[in-house]
């Protein structure tokens, strides 16, 4: 099933106006650079990164172009700093949820769940852009949102690791063939990380799902996968 099939049955009378790009708080004061990187957000999210234009960029960011470029040497700087920014305020967040589950890795993977399914559904449009236009930018300037990314798929990797070595979460794993090990670990990791990457697309702008609750909805799928003993 397709993301535009699910939109079209919408109720025209439920279905709200999409919502304006939210950029994270510390990514820039309000001023020109903020507005640029809203309007690019905005754009790069509905149109592409090749489908958009510096020349969109700064009409709809109400500004001459040599105030882009006085903050931005290029479009690809712009990308750049929405894929950085987005990383950092992802790893943020998965940081701060871990900091609070203490040592238990079925706490810490709770945690991590529901921080990465808010952090979709909070920022629909700056997860849309960093993980489907990243792709155009150069080595050197995406290697800071790479190296978060990295980062962040670490921590659940460390969740996942201490969860079976511990005997709390019941995977494919022996420390008598650590690559085969690795590789089931990277392997869960990989199916629990991508449930939040396409709430951005489907979450609906109205009131029929609470955030909360499908945070929670995700948590049970990811204990049921790893399948998690002593959780309640």
């Amino acid at each position: 099933m397709n993301d535009r099939s699910v939109t079209q049955r919408q109720s025209p009378r439920t279905r709200r106006s999409a919502p304006e790009p939210l950029l994270p708080p510390e990514l820039a004061a309000e001023g020109p650079r903020r507005r640029i990187l809203q309007a690019a957000l905005r754009l790069f999210a509905q149109k592409g990164f090749h489908g958009s234009s510096i020349r969109e960029i700064v009409q709809h960011a109400e500004m001459q172009a040599s105030a882009v470029y006085a903050h931005f040497a290029s479009k690809e700087h712009v990308l750049a700093e929405l894929a950085r920014a987005g990383h950092e305020t992802h790893m943020q967040a998965l940081q701060a949820a871990l900091l609070e589950c203490g040592t238990d890795p079925v706490e810490q993977l709770r945690g991590h769940v529901r921080a990465n399914a808010l952090f979709h559904i909070q920022y629909p449009h700056i997860a849309k852009v960093v993980n489907t236009e990243m792709h155009a930018l150069s080595p050197e300037l995406v290697a800071p949102a790479l190296a978060l990314r990295t980062q962040s798929a670490q921590l659940l990797f460390q969740i996942l690791e201490r969860g079976a070595r511990s005997g709390r979460f019941e995977l494919v794993y022996s420390g008598d063939d650590p690559a085969a090990s690795a590789r089931a670990l990277y392997a869960t990791a990989g199916a629990l990380g991508a449930m939040a990457l396409r709430l951005p697309y489907w979450f609906p702008t109205d009131d029929s799902f609470d955030p909360e609750e499908l945070a929670q909805r995700h948590v049970d799928i990811a204990l049921r996968i790893v399948g998690a003993k002593g959780a309640s």
